[in-house]
């Protein structure tokens, strides 16, 4: 087992980070105070083909591991854990019209959507249904040629600033269940789509969030992803690797938290001495900096696992998960704390980054369900030997 990074994979990181202290780190606060979507420094990271990093080459995408890409959404999440978390599910979706979109719409949507010239956004949950996606009432039916879709979507990144929309709607009847849901790429300005008020958050503040309407929306049959009843096992599938992409953020989050922490107790005087000479916070410090570490393992091997095709990497996702967004969130309120008042002003980039981080612990699947998904394969007679 190798732990260490291949000489490649340093190189993403190392442009990752340059880009993010060139192109976030000075507009980040900004961007967070003013609500602003920042679409060019995200075509901007599209050029350096951070918007398709694992989207399939025949999109357009690099193609690249799960587990190369957390190296370059880490990097980007240490400045700015809010348009990185956009980046992701942005990737997310990307990969999913890439990899099961009909080759007329993956040649309209592929390139534009890998370069960042173009958005998207992912639509599962529903007022309705949150946790329980499975009982979505979205639907989608087919009339001649084309789709009919009628419904609502809640708490979508990047709606009415995107350009398609990455849809799972319910083809079967009410009581079809997951069986019943499909699959669809909807280009966001389709007629009968409008967009409610953009939703004043805790966080998150540079990517829009709003509910989206569909009424009577009429798309090409051709539009479908995969195959009718296919749909949540694309969902499933395509949020194994959003659950490692914003565990990726926080412990990204973590990681910008942790170095301002360090350089501060260096600096910061008390009682006539520099307060990193006091034990009390030096424990501090090194509890913060383990909890970061096994999260940043854990996060790998996760990626590992499915990038593997691991038969249990889902459920290495949802400890990935669940584990680095809870780390990923106390470093940043232990750091918060070891700046004192100063943590807790606009000035300095902690609040921004603990309030980014706490949403980690929801979306995705919140962190009660990923203890759901693990207890429930932990039930099963063979799990304490295998999951390890």
């Amino acid at each position: 087992m190798d732990f260490e990074l291949t000489e490649d994979q340093r190189a993403f990181a190392d442009t990752a980070r340059a880009f993010a202290e060139a192109e976030f780190a000075p507009h980040a606060a900004h961007w967070d105070a003013e609500g602003i979507f920042p679409r060019e420094a995200i075509a901007k990271a599209g050029e350096l083909g951070f918007c398709g990093l694992y989207a399939p080459e025949n999109a357009g995408g690099l193609a690249l591991p799960r587990l190369d890409a957390t190296l370059v959404f880490e990097e980007l999440a240490a400045v700015d854990p809010s348009t990185t978390a956009f980046i992701t599910i942005h990737n997310m979706a990307t990969w999913m019209l890439g990899t099961w979109a009909t080759d007329a719409v993956r040649n309209e949507w592929g390139e534009p959507l890998t370069s960042g010239q173009k958005l998207a956004s992912y639509c599962l949950t529903e007022p309705g249904a949150g946790s329980d996606a499975a009982s979505l009432k979205t639907r989608a039916e087919l009339v001649g040629n084309e789709y009919v879709i009628n419904g609502s979507k809640a708490f979508i990144s990047g709606a009415g600033s995107t350009d398609v929309l990455v849809l799972m709607a319910r083809t079967g009847d009410a009581q079809s269940g997951a069986s019943g849901i499909s699959a669809f790429a909807v280009p966001a300005n389709t007629e009968g789509i409008s967009y409610g008020k953009k939703e004043e958050k805790m966080g998150w503040n540079s990517q829009p969030t709003r509910v989206i309407s569909f009424d009577n929306v009429r798309i090409p049959a051709q539009n479908l992803l995969g195959r009718e009843g296919e749909g949540f096992k694309i969902a499933m599938k395509g949020l194994d690797g959003g659950r490692i992409n914003i565990a990726t953020c926080s412990v990204g989050a973590a990681q910008g938290a942790l170095k301002q922490a360090q350089g501060y107790m260096q600096e910061r005087k008390q009682f006539g001495k520099a307060i990193a000479s006091f034990q009390a916070l030096q424990f501090k410090l090194a509890d913060m900096a383990t909890e970061l570490v096994a999260a940043r393992q854990m996060v790998r091997l996760a990626a590992s696992k499915l990038d593997a095709g691991a038969r249990d990497a889902s459920t290495y996702c949802a400890m990935a998960k669940r584990f680095a967004t809870d780390a990923g969130f106390t470093v940043c309120n232990e750091a918060l704390q070891l700046h004192g008042g100063y943590g807790y002003i606009r000035e300095y980039p902690l609040e921004r980054l603990m309030r980014d981080a706490r949403v980690h612990q929801i979306l995705e699947g919140t962190n009660e369900i990923m203890r759901v998904i693990i207890a429930r394969r932990m039930l099963e007679g063979d799990a304490p030997d295998v999951i390890r």
